[in-house]
């Protein structure tokens, strides 16, 4: 005889997150939902973390990583698309802060505005997740997938707890565009380190030929827009523009999906 499943804690807080590909998320979604106290645990960790954020607001863990940053010395290093739709409000999801344990160890207690060290789940890396304003609900797009002039596309991201980021495009004219920061700042923008955060504007596609391809460029520190910008320019021209690589440093991790332009 089989013992019944049970979701372990680390995979009921990834689904928590939504940090799964989306046939995965579902299909953890759909055996959880047939555990007996699986939805009971998800509404729990939900609940918790909810009032985790109420009494820790991102804000003050910031200034709080930031200050401990500061005191350890931590090295600090010194465009065409259109607004459209506000689209898919649900993905500006807040940030929940994961803190991993070894099984079996129990939390360890701190001082009054200490933290806990937050830890990166293991093989879990940054993503772009863009969706395109459809007639019936939102469609998550793919690496490859068509588009079209006129598509209205919502760019998020997944940190996967890198703390700073840039996002940009290139598209079949040779056009690059900065898409985050929003505000065009000189420094890549800090990031929320879990679940998926989309940027505050949707984007109209323009009618440049051939693909259009997002790269988002994430780091554990602090860095510069310019370079990025100035490697998207130089791969701009080439011929294999919608797939190679930038040219940058080894500690900035890059990630893109192209979409397929079809008239």
């Amino acid at each position: 005889m089989t013992s019944a499943h049970r979701t372990p804690d680390w995979l009921l807080e990834r689904i928590a997150l939504g940090e799964l590909p989306p046939t995965e998320l579902a299909a953890a979604r759909a055996r959880l939902a047939e555990e007996p106290d699986g939805p009971a645990r998800l509404a729990a960790l939900e609940a918790d973390s909810r009032a985790t954020l109420e009494t820790l607001p991102p804000a003050r863990v910031v200034r709080e990583v930031e200050a401990r940053a500061s005191r350890q010395d931590a090295p600090r290093p010194s465009f065409h698309l259109s607004p459209a739709w506000g689209l898919v409000p649900a993905l500006a999801a807040v940030a929940l802060f994961v803190v991993v344990w070894p099984a079996g160890q129990v939390e360890p207690r701190t001082a009054p505005g200490d933290f806990p060290e937050v830890t990166r789940i293991k093989g879990l890396a940054p993503q772009l997740v863009i969706h395109r304003q459809a007639a019936a609900r939102p469609e998550r797009l793919a690496d490859g997938a068509a588009a079209a002039a006129g598509d209205v596309v919502q760019v998020a991201y997944v940190a996967a707890g890198r703390s700073h980021g840039v996002i940009v495009s290139v598209d079949g004219n040779g056009a690059v565009t900065l898409h985050a920061p929003e505000e065009g700042g000189t420094q890549a923008m800090p990031l929320a380190p879990s679940g998926t955060q989309a940027l505050s504007r949707a984007y109209e596609l323009d009618a440049a030929p051939h693909f259009e391809r997002f790269i988002f460029v994430a780091s554990d520190a602090p860095f510069d827009v310019e370079p990025v910008l100035a490697a998207a320019r130089a791969l701009s021209g080439k011929p294999d523009a919608s797939s190679a690589a930038l040219s940058l440093p080894g500690n900035l991790t890059q990630v893109s999906l192209t979409l397929e332009k079809h008239e």
